[in-house]
């Protein structure tokens, strides 16, 4: 059994015979020659063969040294290796965050790079997925999520504004002023790309701006903020869709607001989530504490922006028709 095998000595056997020599093993074990040649004695007499061939001042593995040699080299190397892993590990420390793709792709990934000179000795990981952690049964130390809050049992925090307002191309914009003057004219005879996960879609904005009860048809539907957004820049049609996201396209002129006449509506949209306890992890603290510098950042000029496109911004938490109580989605 294990326990019979004197491991210390094993060990000093198998340094004799990989180094070839009692001197060169007794430098790497840190002890004197004589030591090892005693634990060699040992362990010689308590697997009852002999391990080497004493040959004036020389030593070689019998038979059975040989096969011992090999297992125990292989076994000796396969822990030192584990051990140095396990070394490595403890020295790197890993944030893992997950976040919406487009949010990932479009705002976080052009800002990271100020993150990580924060927080130099870190391993990060961002997993760029829809769907919410389960923190109970995976491996995350907070989600970067969309919505309007309210999740149960989780420590929540609005860090990121959202403003949303309809958005085309200059080109296309063009056009429907050909087809009419009015902004609701306008928007009767457009094609409209519709976000099918944003928080505002056209059926609320289309009702919330009276608009109802006309045919108006979504013939592009699309999962992904940032496919919507490229479709709009390329002039395809009018999208319902964030500021956050579109700010590049914004500020280049590559998208425009479809009329100042309709407000943009603001409303807390980016939330750090995790279970209260991880706020306590250091990384989560720096990250959050970056991301509320950034959020705050951004907040400032997407509504710098918007003003100065001449559009008007309409604080709203919730989905609100005109006239009815708040209305959580």
């Amino acid at each position: 059994m294990l326990k019979d095998i004197n491991l210390n000595a094993m060990n000093h056997f198998e340094a004799v015979a990989r180094l070839g020599g009692i001197s060169k093993a007794a430098e790497e074990l840190g002890v004197s020659p004589s030591a090892v040649s005693q634990q060699i004695r040992q362990f010689e007499q308590q697997m009852g063969v002999r391990l080497f061939k004493r040959e004036k001042r020389r030593l070689s593995l019998t038979l059975d040294g040989e096969r011992l040699f090999q297992t125990t080299t292989q076994a000796f190397r396969m822990m030192r290796d584990v051990r140095s892993a396990i070394q490595r590990q403890r020295e790197t420390r890993h944030f893992i965050l997950r976040v919406s793709p487009s949010f990932a792709v479009r705002w976080l990934s052009p800002r990271l790079k100020s993150f990580l000179e924060l927080a130099p000795n870190w391993d990060m990981r961002i997993d760029a997925a829809p769907d919410f952690s389960d923190f109970e049964t995976e491996v995350v130390d907070l989600d970067l999520r969309y919505g309007e809050g309210g999740w149960t049992g989780l420590h929540e925090e609005a860090v990121v504004h959202d403003l949303v307002l309809p958005m085309c191309s200059p080109g296309y914009l063009e056009e429907l002023h050909t087809l009419s003057d009015d902004p609701i004219g306008q928007l009767r005879q457009a094609r409209l790309i519709d976000s099918v996960k944003t928080h505002y879609r056209w059926d609320f904005w289309l009702a919330r701006h009276g608009i109802m009860g006309e045919r108006m048809i979504y013939p592009m539907r699309f999962d992904r903020s940032s496919m919507a957004i490229q479709l709009a820049t390329d002039g395809a049609g009018v999208v319902l869709e964030s500021t956050t996201l579109a700010l590049n396209e914004l500020e280049r002129g590559a998208l425009v607001p479809l009329s100042t006449a309709f407000e943009a509506i603001r409303f807390p949209a980016y939330w750090l989530v995790s279970p209260a306890r991880h706020t306590s992890r250091r990384i989560v603290r720096i990250f959050s504490d970056w991301m509320r510098e950034e959020g705050a950042a951004h907040d400032a000029r997407a509504s710098a922006l918007i003003t100065g496109l001449g559009c008007r911004i309409r604080e709203q938490r919730g989905r609100q028709l005109p006239g009815e109580e708040y209305l959580p989605e």
